[in-house]
């Protein structure tokens, strides 16, 4: 499969797979409004034959890699030792990727961690990257912060991510993440 690559931008959406959002208290109330949205972004990409690349994060069974050390990890290890990995990483159905789209898997918060997602995008001379996913202080953070430190070109979909906490989410759209990247809602980045 070969990824190609337009005006060097790929949409990443990240961790919208079915062991995530199957955990979420508030899952229903939030796939009603972010699931559609995600949706849109992705069907956007594909018109304007931007790369969609998903992301997400999985363990080997019983999840060795998680260290007692890393306390938001550690936290959820006993519910993943008994998990299905392949069912928990698999991307939910409302946004399942086509045929030639990848994923990528990590092992912590950010897109980069214990991934090859840094490779696939230098492969392909991405320099932009556009965020989509849940939760925004996990993975949109993270992933965020460390594509700040490797010079990456920053887009985040502010209603293509969400939070458990809406007070969080809204702190991190409107105060902390418009210091490193465009903050846009779908419509209007539709219309770039």
């Amino acid at each position: 499969m070969e990824l190609k690559n337009n005006k060097n931008t790929a949409l990443l959406v990240m961790d919208m797979q079915a062991g995530i959002v199957g955990m979420l208290p508030n899952a229903t109330d939030l796939l009603s409004n972010l699931l559609p949205k995600v949706a849109q972004a992705i069907a956007s990409a594909r018109e304007n034959k931007i790369p969609v690349i998903y992301v997400t994060v999985g363990f080997r069974q019983g999840a060795p890699e998680v260290s007692v050390n890393n306390k938001g990890v550690a936290a959820v290890k006993e519910r993943l030792a008994t998990v299905n990995m392949d069912e928990f990483t698999k991307i939910h159905p409302d946004l399942a990727p086509q045929d030639g789209e990848l994923t990528v898997m990590k092992r912590r918060l950010s897109a980069f961690s214990g991934s090859d997602l840094e490779l696939v995008l230098r492969a392909v001379g991405i320099q932009h990257m556009v965020l989509t996913g849940f939760s925004t202080n996990g993975v949109v953070l993270s992933t965020l912060r460390e594509a700040t430190d490797k010079d990456y070109r920053l887009t985040v979909l502010a209603d293509c991510c969400a939070d458990g906490d809406e007070e969080v989410h809204r702190v991190l759209t409107t105060k902390i993440f418009p210091r490193h990247a465009d903050v846009l809602m779908v419509d209007d980045w539709n219309k770039i």
